[in-house]
């Protein structure tokens, strides 16, 4: 079946809703926007924009329009064929990019392209739909555009390391073993940088025992480690608070006559913190400043944000000031964690006085520092003020909210029962040009259900489908029970067919 007819099998356009006024309360109205610029369904770029060539972006955001309204595959051919853009490298990675929660319009995509005369696809678009398809575990797809890859001469050690995570991170860690060790039947040599990457992706991906399996078996035929494969296993037990585990690491690390570099200190400080022993990690700060190593940013955000969210204020902004005294530049980062720990005072006036400083000394605030302040006010059940906030950050502070700042908003108004308003600022979201992921689907549709609005949960469900993206089994289980005692069972049959389609959307018989 050629791959035009199969993406043409599921692909449907996703409609977007106009803005509409809600109410919060009897007597608060709160208006979404009146101009949102469009962008159906297109992930804003992680890479800086000065990065990129204005003129790809904006052609990139014309094809994800064109891209995202069709769900017949002939009619999209045609309409992207009739447009004047010339396609180079840099403008397919950036859709790809764009489209990279949405891996059946990314294929829709990638397949048109690479008809077109003079062009070919690059490392950069393969890895593009890779991690794309990757995110719906498409992973007999991702095989053969391997195998494609290799003929053309353009696979490298990035697709591997793209597989290896997103196998991790869907908890198949055999498989992801497997990738890994492929890599030399496809003519590409690991070295130990590509293990201590293969490390890294698993303890990031909370398979830290797993990962210390690896570690001990490969160190013993393949690769000596170095003090960075040291490192990336302190992290990961350091994550999984377990500091048994730590501590029988840092020590292995001495026995092979690795000192702890400032990077092992931040990473053993971050760890107690975790674990809520900020005495201990005060007390690693001070032995590292006898060895005369300077802490970096990090270190002070680590001690900052921890000692902040233990009421432990006075000491945290003693950090702060430590950090000035450096005579390194304060960056965002380090301004995010002081606005965390006032908040966790719930000093709001003060975490607003640091994001003054943060835009008058040109480093922010940025959407992470607004993140912080929403979830502590959401916490605190302070909803309208939190609505404030969020319209505040573009307003007044020129700063567009990030996907985790829609999260964020959804889910309080869904946790207050107000679905009306969590769809408008769904609306909004999809207005700014982001792509909601899996969980933002799942904590709208839950809420639906627990609302008993299941026409509107059966339809994000679809459009949930419509992306590619495969729902939570217990969402899914939820959504049907709901039908089921309103007797609906045919939606229930309906919707379990298009489940199982969407399973098998991608497999080339």
């Amino acid at each position: 079946m050629a791959l035009t007819q199969i993406i043409k099998r599921s692909t449907r356009t996703l409609t977007h809703h106009s803005s509409i006024s809600v109410i919060i309360t009897s007597n608060t109205t709160i208006n979404s926007q009146s101009s949102i610029n469009i962008k159906h369904f297109c992930n804003k770029t992680t890479e800086t924009q000065d990065a990129i060539n204005p003129q790809v972006i904006t052609q990139a955001e014309k094809l994800c329009k064109i891209i995202s309204n069709h769900h017949n595959q002939s009619h999209l051919d045609s309409e992207l064929n009739s447009i004047q853009i010339e396609l180079s490298p840099a403008l397919v990675s950036e859709v790809l990019r764009k489209l990279s929660n949405a891996g059946v319009f990314a294929l829709s995509f990638f397949r048109w392209a690479e008809k077109q005369s003079g062009f070919k696809h690059d490392s950069d678009s393969y890895n593009a739909l890779i991690e794309s398809l990757g995110k719906i575990k498409q992973f007999k797809m991702i095989w053969m555009l391997v195998n494609e890859m290799k003929v053309k001469g353009v696979l490298n050690k990035t697709t591997f390391a793209l597989i290896v995570r997103r196998y991790a991170r869907a908890k198949k860690v055999k498989e992801a073993i497997d990738a890994f060790e492929k890599m030399e039947k496809f003519g590409l040599k690991p070295e130990l940088c590509d293990f201590n990457r293969f490390l890294d992706t698993l303890c990031k991906s909370r398979q830290v025992e797993s990962a210390h399996q690896v570690f001990d078996k490969m160190t013993k035929r393949k690769f000596k480690p170095d003090i960075k494969s040291y490192t990336i296993l302190l992290e990961g037990w350091g994550q999984e608070m377990n500091l048994l585990r730590l501590d029988e690491v840092y020590r292995e690390m001495k026995s092979n006559e690795f000192e702890p570099d400032v990077v092992a200190y931040g990473i053993i400080i971050n760890a107690y913190c975790k674990a809520k022993k900020y005495d201990h990690a005060i007390k690693k700060f001070d032995e590292m400043k006898l060895k005369n190593l300077e802490p970096t940013p990090h270190i002070y955000c680590t001690l900052i944000n921890g000692l902040g969210s233990e009421n432990r204020l006075s000491e945290s902004l003693k950090f702060f000031e430590l950090s000035k005294s450096c005579g390194l530049g304060i960056e965002a980062p380090t301004y995010n964690a002081v606005v965390g720990a006032y908040c966790w005072s719930m000093r709001m006036d003060d975490a607003f006085r640091v994001v003054e400083e943060m835009k008058r000394c040109g480093v922010g605030p940025n959407s992470r520092t607004f993140d912080i302040i929403l979830h502590h006010l959401v916490k605190g059940r302070r909803i309208e003020e939190g609505y404030s906030v969020f319209k505040r950050m573009r307003d007044d502070f020129m700063c567009d909210p990030s996907v985790s700042t829609y999260e964020i908003m959804v889910r309080m108004f869904c946790n207050e029962g107000k679905m009306d308003v969590a769809m408008s600022v769904w609306d909004e979201m999809k207005g700014d040009g982001i792509l909601p992921g899996m969980h933002m689907f799942a904590t709208l549709i839950n809420a639906l259900c627990r609302a008993r609005r299941l026409q509107d949960a059966c339809s994000y469900f679809e459009k949930m489908l419509d992306m590619g993206i495969r729902p939570p089994t217990h969402m899914f289980n939820k959504l049907k029970q709901a039908l089921v005692e309103e007797g609906k069972e045919d939606i229930v049959v309906t919707l379990t067919h298009r489940l199982e389609k969407l399973k098998t959307l991608l497999v080339i018989s």
